[in-house]
């Protein structure tokens, strides 16, 4: 840490940046140019943004305060209280603009013959019909609970939404509580009129009948609120064994973050005296955390708002449908390790598709030649093709390492499952490192052909995650490049033992060289002066050492211009501080997910694409990679695609030396980026087949773990696989030897 580096002026607190990106969000469900469905959007997007930043970051500074600990933090001098004051403020701020915001996205709705309605606004006809709907299709799910002196209020899960209410029970008073189950379609579509979309919130039908639920007890002061709990528990905590395994201990996390703190609470309307009387005794919060919200505490269905709407009826209220394009850079009736083996080529997702990827990793499963697939995993979609690729390589025989970070927050449970059916494939299952998550997107993929042994290795920006793929900008970068190969051969070596601290020639990795790397790229900028250059793209920075070298390079008159989405602790053009720093955010149809930096300018420009953001956790505590780009063609497009978002006066907003946003007005045409890309892009909107896959055996697992500053491990050792150092403290299980492989090939066998 930089001592007193928020005297120096030129820095923010990066909760508040995040509450501003939030803002960022709220605000494009305002713009009367996005369609009025993506706008309705918008707000649920918000809501959750805000949800995760409670869980995460406010439940983490709570506990410092707790902790009694003097601690600054270095952005904007405050200690914990400082920032709960100014986020809660903030928070409560933003939550009464999203209350403003809905209410005219209702009206907006209402014009295109689309009522939200309360229930008081329905028919007679309408309310009988929710009474027969209740009793036939709702009450069946619902489980209801007293809670009094003999019934513990159970543990409120974060997120839930509960009707609840005060009732008498064998002649005392006692609280009635009913969880909204999330199976149940979050809002009702009301029958019988033909020229207009009316619907109900399955949470205020419930509250309803509350006292139907209760076998016909009076229900009184009901109301519905939801809370959000700290979710920053740990499997470093000392209550877990160190001997347990590692996804074991996944799991009792999993369990204790269920009832960590409540960070907020919202609530349908304020408390009764008796209401909040009986809470206070089985809700230990403040004041400041309890937010009075009239809108639905459920925004989950504003995303869902289309599937109750015929296509007619949501077709001008939503985006354009768009396809991403097959890359038209490979020819599909051949094989693509070939053409990768003669040329680099690059995915700009989600304008393309993640398709050519996957079926890469399909043919080299049932490629007599491939010997090996190994691969890094942090998110993937709820339904993976990749994971069943491969499974199929692993069942033809291929030797397939799989490093799964099971500590990818709100993912635990889905990565713990893929793990699972990955070793029950056959694969070499690694959980990651106890002190550091692996964020890093890499796949080594090598052949064995008429006695020539070849690789080819993606590295991405973003998730091996089919879903986001559609919805997040990133790169894919193939290559067959030696230098970049046997720098990922060295990667995953050093990954298997455990080893962080590997030398690398070409690959940026962290926590070793990252850091080091951009700041030696950053003094190569200042060394020139007035004629340095700096461009990048991220989603946040907040590494003091990476800001206080662009401070530098800024006084040094190195022109820097970067595109962050997020959070950004440094602020722009603060005189004779950063002067020639600039800061442009893109909010749009896509979230912005790809990191790209470039050095330099001309034949003397340094580019890369990247997993990290100029974030301390990623520099820090993450394994993470950014690789050269050294293709002309796709050096060109990359150079090309940040013009263009510094061009985009549309969704783009520039950063003030205040830490505000605003609009970007100048004399040129307007430019929405992400639109201009869909158009440029071209390639066919066709998708490859899938396919069926086949089921899975046990396999081997590595819970690795680093403390030492290095492993030593023999050149021997370090082959064979099968002895490890004294210095090293991770585990394994040895595959058996006479484990039989399954012969079966393609998609032959039977489905589990």
């Amino acid at each position: 840490m930089i001592k007193n580096l928020y005297k120096e002026g030129y820095t923010q607190n990066r909760e508040l940046s995040w509450l501003r990106f939030d803002e960022r969000c709220l605000n494009e469900a305002k713009d009367e140019r996005v369609p009025l469905l993506e706008r309705m959007k918008f707000v649920s997007i918000f809501s959750s943004n805000l949800d995760e930043f409670f869980s995460v970051r406010v439940g983490s500074i709570t506990d410092m305060k707790h902790m009694k600990t003097d601690v600054i933090e270095n952005k904007a001098g405050l200690d914990p209280e400082g920032q709960l004051k100014k986020i809660y403020q903030s928070a409560n701020r933003l939550c009464q603009r999203r209350e403003d915001v809905f209410r005219d996205l209702k009206k907006a709705l209402k014009r295109e013959g689309i009522y939200d309605l309360s229930l008081e606004e329905c028919t007679k006809e309408e309310r009988t019909w929710l009474k027969k709907y209740f009793h036939s299709a709702i009450a069946p799910m619902l489980g209801a609970q007293i809670v009094d002196s003999r019934h513990p209020m159970p543990a409120l899960q974060s997120g839930v939404i509960y009707a609840a209410g005060l009732m008498k029970y064998n002649g005392r008073d006692a609280f009635a509580l009913v969880a909204v189950p999330s199976s149940l379609h979050h809002i009702i579509r009301l029958p019988g009129k033909r020229d207009s979309v009316r619907y109900v919130h399955m949470e205020d039908v419930i509250l309803d009948n509350m006292d139907t639920i209760f076998k016909g007890t009076p229900i009184r002061d009901k109301l519905k609120f939801t809370v959000i709990r700290n979710a920053d528990a740990s499997v470093d905590d000392e209550n877990f064994e160190e001997e347990d395994d590692y996804r074991d201990r996944m799991m009792q996390m999993l369990k204790k973050r269920k009832r960590l703190d409540l960070v907020r609470v919202e609530v349908s309307r304020n408390f009764s005296e008796g209401m909040k009387k009986y809470l206070s005794r089985l809700i230990h919060t403040e004041d400041r955390m309890v937010y009075v919200c009239s809108m639905p505490l459920d925004r989950k269905y504003m995303l869902q708002i289309s599937d109750i709407l015929t296509d007619e009826e949501s077709k001008k209220l939503e985006y354009e449908p768009y396809t991403p394009k097959l890359s038209p850079t490979f020819h599909y009736d051949k094989n693509l390790f070939d053409q990768i083996q003669k040329k680099d080529i690059l995915l700009s997702y989600p304008y393309e598709s993640m398709d050519p990827f996957l079926l890469l990793v399909k043919e080299a499963a049932s490629d007599p030649n491939v010997i090996s697939i190994k691969i890094t995993i942090y998110r993937l979609a709820k339904k993976a093709r990749l994971v069943d690729y491969l499974c199929l390589a692993a069942e033809n025989g291929k030797e397939v390492d799989v490093l799964i970070e099971l500590k990818a927050r709100f993912d635990e449970q889905n990565n713990i499952d893929y793990s699972e059916k990955l070793m029950d494939a056959g694969c070499t299952v690694m959980y990651g490192f106890e002190d550091y998550k692996v964020h890093s997107k890499i796949c080594l993929i090598s052949r064995m052909k008429d006695r020539k042994l070849s690789h080819v290795v993606l590295i991405s920006t973003g998730n091996f995650n089919e879903n986001t793929a559609r919805l997040y900008t990133d790169f894919a970068y193939l290559t067959a490049r030696s230098g970049i190969v046997r720098d990922s051969v060295s990667f995953f070596q050093n990954m298997m033992i455990g080893k962080l601290d590997g030398h690398y020639r070409y690959l940026l990795v962290s926590p070793v060289s990252m850091k080091t790397g951009v700041c030696d790229l950053i003094d190569r900028e200042i060394a020139k002066g007035e004629n340095g250059r700096i461009t990048c793209k991220l989603n946040s920075i907040t590494d003091e050492e990476i800001i206080v070298k662009l401070h530098e390079a800024s006084e040094a008159g190195v022109q820097i211009n970067l595109i962050v989405r997020g959070i950004c602790c440094v602020l722009p053009e603060v005189k004779g501080k950063t002067d020639n720093l600039h800061v442009r955010s893109i909010v749009g149809r896509y979230l912005e997910h790809s990191r790209i930096y470039m050095f330099g300018s001309g034949r003397d420009l340094k580019l890369y694409i990247s997993s990290a953001d100029f974030m301390t956790r990623n520099t820090e505590r993450r394994v993470e990679i950014a690789v050269p780009i050294m293709d002309p063609k796709i050096r060109a497009f990359l150079m090309e695609y940040l013009d263009l978002c510094l061009a985009d006066n549309i969704k783009a907003r520039r950063l003030d030396k205040q830490g505000k946003y605003h609009h970007i007005h100048d004399e040129k045409a307007e430019l929405n980026s992400q639109e201009e890309l869909m158009k440029r892009t071209i390639g066919s909107d066709e998708t490859l087949p899938q396919g069926t896959m086949k089921p899975a055996h046990k396999g081997i697992v590595f819970d690795t773990k680093y403390k030492a500053p290095s492993v030593l491990v023999s050149d021997s050792e370090n082959k064979s696989g099968k002895k490890r150092s004294k210095k090293t403290s991770g585990k394994s299980v040895k595959k058996s030897k006479d484990k039989p492989r399954s012969k079966k090939k393609g998609n032959k066998a039977k489905k589990k």
